[in-house]
């Protein structure tokens, strides 16, 4: 078997057989090995985006990327083991919030991350703007500090799913990220690698989101789900609303301090908080541990406010070598705000022109060379449903240069819509799975 022969397979629609994908995850974790170049496996991954692969081959590639490389043991960690993955939105850090909340009720989470592909931001971006903070744990170290505090979190390494590690990179170039079966295997192959025996999937729906419509958003999850039974894993899927930001912030460092304000047991009650506890109650839910939904929420909603959740974030970051202080995250010399142009009632925020524009200001990739700047990033001061006066600010943009400043005040007018009716709020849960 040769390289050309699966791209002209799939090119030629022709389903792929178990081997042939067990080849393409060797080829893709070690290309070099088997004299494959990055524009053949871009071939294929074009090919596979334009003819699709069945529920089979969907599996056959999760599978196969995920024993590309290692499989952690979690042996000898508190049982239940959860793992969480969002499909990626604007302003989304749910999992900064997530992952110490779940720790604090006494799960054990262990999770593999992944770098931002498109307007959507990646939580290895965010958390690399701590000062000192790694992201590069060994699968050693990840059981170690699990074992210890209850979490651990890193990069792709090239010994956990190193065949999703290569085609996750490329996806973003290639202008295949869209692809649902893609994304189906890229997130459950770092699942199984990581040896989740539960995982809570959080599906986005909308502009900010790869799946713009709630028919999309519902394929995708019951795939998911579908797909991870083949597998193995019991799997729940929740879709949520991006057609709006999640949260007040997006960039980087803006969203590590939000969501460090989030963990305060005083914070407010926000969108992003309340969908923190939900998908946390969804995951006690699934364990066995909530009878209830209302009920999980209640022991989330506890966990947040007696502070042991971030206690526990606290430990992670010091765990990860990470200092947190506001002061020290990196913060961008020029800061604009862009006011509204008259009164009314805020009917849209465009997640996705908001996502586009903290790329442009340099807080995404376009490239993956790209290197992001960690300190650039929009704070969206409205949501839809709320009230706005003429000249009220609706947008606080945080730039390295006053002329980036005045190009995404440019960008940022098409992302807002007022009206002189009053508009309802989104709903934030969508549909569950």
């Amino acid at each position: 078997m040769t390289f050309r022969e699966l791209i002209a397979a799939k090119r030629d629609r022709r389903k792929h057989t178990r081997e042939e994908l067990d080849f393409l995850a060797r080829c893709a974790a070690a290309p070099k090995a088997h004299g494959v170049e990055d524009y053949q496996l871009s071939a294929w991954l074009m090919a596979a985006y334009l003819n699709g692969l069945d529920l089979d081959e969907t599996a056959d590639l999760t599978l196969a990327m995920a024993q590309s490389g290692d499989r952690l043991n979690l042996d000898g960690l508190p049982h239940p083991w959860v793992d969480k993955h969002s499909t990626g939105g604007v302003g989304d850090k749910t999992t900064l919030v997530l992952l110490p909340l779940l720790a604090a009720c006494g799960l054990t989470g262990v999770k593999m991350s992944g770098k931002g592909l498109g307007i959507t931001g990646g939580t290895i971006d965010k958390l690399g703007s701590i000062p000192g903070f790694r992201t590069d744990l060994t699968p050693e170290e990840m059981i170690a500090q699990a074992g210890r505090i209850g979490l651990a979190l890193t990069g792709q390494t090239p010994r956990l799913a190193p065949a999703d590690g290569t085609l996750y990179a490329l996806r973003d170039t290639t202008e295949t990220v869209a692809s649902m079966p893609l994304i189906v295997a890229s997130i459950l192959s770092k699942k199984l690698a990581g040896g989740a025996e539960v995982l809570g999937l959080d599906v986005k729906c909308g502009s900010g989101a790869f799946m713009k419509t709630l028919e999309q958003a519902t394929q995708l999850a019951e795939m998911l789900v579908e797909v991870a039974r083949r597998c193995g894993l019991p799997t729940h899927a929740t879709i949520t609303d991006m057609d709006q930001p999640l949260s007040r912030a997006v960039g980087n460092a803006l969203e590590v301090r939000e969501a460090w304000e989030t963990l305060q047991p005083d914070a407010p009650s926000t969108r992003f908080r309340e969908l923190c506890i939900y998908l946390a109650a969804e995951t006690l839910v699934a364990v066995g541990w909530s009878k209830s939904q209302a009920d999980g929420q209640a022991t989330a909603e506890a966990r947040l406010q007696d502070g042991s959740a971030l206690d526990r974030a606290s430990l992670w970051i010091a765990a990860q070598g990470g200092t947190f202080d506001g002061d020290a995250l990196p913060a961008a010399p020029v800061i604009r705000e862009l006011k509204a142009p008259s009164g009314g009632w805020v009917s849209r925020v465009d997640a996705r022109v908001v996502g586009q524009t903290v790329v442009e200001l340099g807080g995404g990739r376009q490239r993956k060379e790209d290197i992001i700047d960690p300190a650039v990033g929009i704070e969206v001061l409205v949501e839809v449903g709320d009230q706005v006066g003429a000249g009220q600010p609706v947008f606080r943009i945080h730039a390295k240069s006053d002329a980036q400043a005045e190009t995404a005040s440019l960008s940022l007018t098409t992302a807002l819509e007022v009206t002189a009716e009053q508009t309802p709020r989104r709903p934030l849960v969508l549909g569950t799975h």
